[in-house]
C-alpha cells in the first residue's frame, strides 16, 4: 500500500489523476500558508505539476448531505456530484447562505458519443437506448428529495436524431408540475448546432439555459471533440436568450489549459457580446494519465482578478476560484440574483 500511495504521487500508475483524498486538506491547506508555497505552478516539458495547497480543501458533510446521499442509493439516477468527485459536493448539497440545496442530475446514461480531451466519462459510438421512464422517475426522485434547485446535464447522445432534446424538455415539464417552485437549471450539449432542439429545452419551461464552452476559441480544437466548436456553442447561446430573453444563459470555463490573458479577455468579451449573462471559472484538472496535462494552477488571486474583469463586463454573476465547477453553488447564485432584481424593483 504506501509503495502504491508513492507511485500515485509521483503520477507513475497508469490511469489515476487526483485522487479524492488529494482534495482532503492537511495543513497545507490553511490559506495563511498559501503564500509560503514556492512550488512550480506552470508544466514544463514531460513535467507534470503537483497540486498546489489551495486545491486541497475539506469536504464539510452536514445533515442535507447525508439525507440527498441516502435517497440516492434508492434511486437510479446519476448525479455529476458524485461521479466526478466534486469536490464542492458538502456546501452545494448541504445548502449555503440562503439554505439552497442544489445536485447535478445526469439524463441519458452515463456513455458519451464524443471523446473531448478533458472528460473521463465513457464513450461509444452506439450508447445504450434512453429510459423512457427516466423524466417521471427524475421528477419522483427530486420531489422526495426535496431540492430548491436543480441542474440537468447529459452526455451527448450524437446517435439520437434530435440530441435527446425532448427527452430534456419532457423531464423538466414533468419536474415542474410536480414541484412548480423548485428552480431548474439545464445544462446542454450543443446538438450538432440543431436551434430546434436548442429552441425545444429554451421553451420548456426551465429557468436558466447553460452550455458549456469549456475554453477560449484557441483551444478549442485541442481541448474539445472535433464535433464541438466555439462558434456553434455561441450559437447555442445565443438562440436560447432568442427565443426566451427571460432565460438567463450561463457558460463555463476551463482555466489551466494554456490559455493566454488575452485569450480570456477576448473570450469573455464574445461571450458578453452574445448575451450571456451568468459565467463560471475554473481550475482544469486532469482526469486520468490519458487526458491533457494541467499546464498551469492558477492562483486564487488571479482567479479573483477575472472575477472582478467579469462583472466590470457586465456578467449578472461571475463565480471564479480554483476549486468553482460548472454548476458551483447555482441555486444560491440565482437566488440572490432574482432577490437583488425584486429590490432594485421595489419603490
Amino acid at each position: 500500500k504506501p509503495q502504491e500511495q508513492a507511485q500515485r504521487r509521483r503520477g507513475d500508475l497508469g490511469d489515476d489523476g487526483p485522487d479524492l483524498q488529494d482534495f482532503i486538506s492537511g495543513d497545507l491547506s490553511e490559506k495563511s500558508k498559501w503564500a509560503e508555497y514556492r512550488g512550480t505552478l506552470r508544466r514544463e516539458k514531460g513535467e507534470r505539476l503537483r497540486l498546489p495547497p489551495w486545491l486541497k480543501t475539506e469536504i464539510p458533510i452536514g445533515k442535507n448531505y447525508n439525507r440527498l446521499k441516502n435517497t440516492l442509493r434508492g434511486l437510479n439516477l446519476h448525479t455529476v456530484c458524485e461521479e466526478a468527485r466534486c469536490p464542492n459536493i458538502g456546501e452545494c448539497w448541504g445548502g449555503g447562505e440562503y439554505s439552497t440545496a442544489t445536485a447535478t442530475i445526469m439524463l441519458m446514461g452515463d456513455t458519451c458519443t464524443r471523446g473531448c480531451r478533458f472528460c473521463s466519462v465513457k464513450t461509444a459510438r452506439q450508447p445504450p437506448p434512453l429510459d423512457p421512464d427516466e423524466p417521471s422517475n427524475t421528477a419522483e426522485a427530486i420531489a422526495a428529495w426535496g431540492l430548491d434547485y436543480v441542474v440537468l446535464t447529459s452526455v451527448d447522445r450524437d446517435d439520437i436524431a434530435d440530441g435527446g432534446a425532448e427527452h430534456f424538455a419532457k423531464t423538466v415539464s414533468v419536474l415542474k408540475e410536480r414541484s412548480p417552485q423548485i428552480l431548474i437549471e439545464c445544462l446542454t450539449p450543443d446538438f450538432r448546432g440543431d436551434l430546434a432542439a436548442v429552441e425545444k429545452i429554451a421553451l420548456s419551461g426551465l429557468d436558466v439555459y447553460a452550455h458549456n464552452v469549456e475554453t477560449v476559441r484557441e483551444l478549442q480544437r485541442h481541448v474539445r471533440d472535433p464535433r464541438a466548436n466555439f462558434d456553434q456553442s455561441l450559437s447555442v447561446l445565443k438562440h436560447a436568450k432568442k427565443v426566451k430573453p427571460t432565460l438567463l444563459c450561463k457558460t463555463s470555463i476551463m482555466l489551466g489549459l494554456g490559455e493566454s490573458d488575452q485569450q480570456i479577455l477576448n473570450t469573455l468579451t464574445e461571450l458578453r457580446d452574445a448575451g450571456v449573462d451568468c459565467l463560471t471559472l475554473g481550475q482544469y484538472m486532469q482526469p486520468t494519465k490519458r487526458h491533457l496535462k494541467v499546464e498551469e494552477y492558477v492562483t486564487p488571486e488571479k482567479f479573483a482578478y477575472w472575477e472582478k474583469v467579469g462583472n466590470d463586463m457586465g456578467f449578472i454573476y461571475t463565480a471564479s476560484g480554483p476549486l468553482v465547477r460548472s454548476s458551483y453553488k447555482a441555486g444560491e447564485f440565482f437566488l440572490k440574483n432574482l432577490l437583488k432584481e425584486k429590490k432594485a424593483e421595489a419603490p
